[in-house]
């Protein structure tokens, strides 16, 4: 056997004891009767923060759109906005012909 395979099955059994230990702890420390209401708790908090993360990983991606745009675009969306046209999904063709329509 080697010394991986000697450490890994040492980590193996030592994963499971501590498994028992955290579980007793939390027994203990909580009592049987509020165990549920811990983990409805854990399962909010786990909850919560996997929509912060969405929210983050959204702006990210939106920063990123943003820096992307080209000097040209910016102009179209500049002129757009001054004469109140919308760019939001707008391609710079769009964009282009919503502008002369409205000069």
């Amino acid at each position: 056997m080697s010394i991986t395979m000697l450490g890994n099955y040492i980590l193996q059994i030592l994963g499971q004891e501590w498994f028992w230990v955290i579980i007793i702890v939390v027994v203990v420390l909580f009592g049987s009767s509020k165990i549920p209401s811990l983990a409805r708790s854990i399962g909010r908090a786990t909850g919560e923060f996997q929509k912060g993360k969405l929210e983050i990983e959204k702006e990210i991606e939106a920063t990123k759109k943003e820096m992307d745009k080209t000097p040209e675009r910016l102009k179209l969306e500049e002129a757009a906005k001054a004469l109140g046209i919308d760019s939001v999904g707008k391609t710079d063709q769009q964009l282009r012909d919503a502008i002369k329509q409205a000069a």
